[in-house]
């Protein structure tokens, strides 16, 4: 074996400039070990010596160093250090074991996406197993803002395909799920006894039940093809004195709408003369999508919010709210004085999957496998008027004339296939289109969720004789 490497070493390498301090340290050497610089059997520096070098944390440099083993470019020994790895002599890792869930009750639920397991369980499973490697302070105390730092840098480097221009950890909070992220900005937001949020005028209903609980009104805006209308926007905002538009520019829940970039440059001078702030929900997110989001085009004003629910799992409850510059600390306050921030635990397994090197080839093959499931139901449902995506895990669906919304989802609810109603998606004064949103469910076989498409084919083409209501 080499003589331990001097940190002053990895000091003068060329430090990487992207992600979270602990994958720049991690970057940096692996690019060291690909060019020589560092050989099979250094020693790399302790951690102390390390971090003091590099004016970090002790904690940071062990996060690297594990990055580093667990891809297998270094391996730790007990007791003597942690070495550059001879990776043509690394075990190739065991076969993943994926899971698989069965239908419930006879029917096949296509109410919400349901994302097959492509590796993510193992990953998961791995980030719980390994929070016992966590020092044992962090799992004694409250958790405290720095404690939640190295995530926050994860989700800023998680976040970094996504065109929101230059944001800082500080900006972003860590929330349990998009649904309180909604919350949680709301709070930071709404004033006054009995605010307004504007809504699309069919909407994920999650913004409708948060204006509730938050003694909002809820108002639709009317939209058109291309999503909202600017015009309409604005005469309702000036009669409402409305403060905030809750909008999915990307994916419009349910109906798939894409926003382009002219009408979203004529909705965020509309939300700036009005003095309107803006929630993007970008939670569904198609990946050939070029418009500028509303955070570049109204940066001072734009609320973003996403989470790893429709890419990786939504069973964790991990959320990304991040704020215009500046409103950082009001948007934490708001999480501090609600629930303290997330779990511990839960923050620590949050980090390890973010920044895993399989969690970009996983949440890859989840979309190359849900998009296999959109094409067959649109070569069972394509002669109708069906609007898809393969990138968008549901599809919206205008019934033929004969039919009603609720009724053709209780004719298909008694052939075994559960599907959601337009009517979920209007407001309570609003009015629904006769049309059901078709989710994907990727954990059933192929040849069952073809089979459910093919009873809706039959459904279509037999409309009741009379019209229920």
């Amino acid at each position: 074996m080499s003589d331990t490497i001097s940190p002053d070493k990895i000091v003068s390498l060329p430090q990487k400039a992207a992600g979270p301090k602990y994958k720049r340290v991690a970057d940096t050497i692996q690019s060291a070990i690909r060019s020589g610089d560092l050989r099979v059997g250094d020693k790399l520096p302790p951690v102390r010596e390390l971090a003091w070098s590099l004016g970090i944390t002790p904690g940071t440099v062990a996060r690297a160093y594990t990055l580093l083993t667990d891809a297998g470019h270094a391996v730790a020994e007990v007791g003597r250090g942690t070495f550059v790895a001879n990776r043509s002599s690394r075990p190739a890792a065991p076969p993943r074991e994926y899971v698989s869930v069965p239908v419930q009750d006879g029917k096949l639920s296509l109410f919400s996406p349901q994302l097959p397991d492509l590796g993510q369980v193992a990953l998961i499973q791995d980030a719980f197993a390994r929070i016992g490697e966590t020092a044992p302070e962090r799992l004694l105390h409250y958790p405290t803002r720095d404690a939640y730092r190295s995530l926050r840098e994860a989700a800023v480097y998680w976040l970094r395909t996504t065109p929101l221009g230059n944001i800082h950890e500080t900006d972003v909070v860590i929330v349990h799920g998009a649904q309180n992220g909604l919350s949680v900005i709301l709070q930071a937001i709404l004033h006054g006894p009995r605010p307004t949020v504007l809504v699309e005028d069919m909407a994920y209903p999650g913004f409708r039940r948060t204006a509730d609980l938050l003694r909002a009104d809820a108002i639709g805006v009317p939209s058109d093809e291309h999503g909202l209308l600017p015009e309409a926007l604005a005469d309702i905002a000036r009669r409402t004195n409305a403060q905030v538009l809750c909008t999915s520019p990307d994916v419009h829940n349910p109906t798939l709408v894409c926003t382009p970039s002219d009408r979203r440059r004529a909705i965020a001078e509309v939300c700036r003369a009005q003095d309107i702030q803006i929630i993007e929900d970008s939670c569904y997110r198609r990946t050939d999508v070029t418009a500028p989001s509303y955070r570049i085009l109204a940066p001072e004003r734009t609320w973003h919010l996403t989470s790893i629910s429709k890419v990786l799992t939504p069973a964790l409850r991990i959320g990304f709210a991040t704020a215009p510059r500046g409103r950082g600390p009001d948007l934490r306050q708001i999480a501090e004085h609600g629930f303290f921030g997330i779990a511990q635990p839960l923050a620590e397994a949050a980090e390890r999957i973010l920044t895993s090197p399989e969690a970009d080839d996983i949440m890859f093959a989840i979309r190359q496998r849900m998009a296999e499931y959109v094409r067959v139901a649109v070569n069972a449902l394509g002669t109708y008027r069906l609007t898809w995506h393969e990138d968008v895990p549901f599809l919206w669906l205008p019934l033929p004339q004969g039919w009603r919304a609720a009724a053709f989802c209780r004719a298909a609810e008694a052939r075994g296939v559960q599907i959601r109603s337009a009517d979920e998606f209007a407001l309570r004064d609003g009015r629904a289109p006769h049309a059901v949103r078709i989710a994907v469910n990727a954990q059933v076989p192929l040849h069952a969720f073809e089979n459910a498409m093919l009873q809706l084919r039959d459904l279509l083409g037999h409309p009741p004789e009379q019209i229920s209501v």
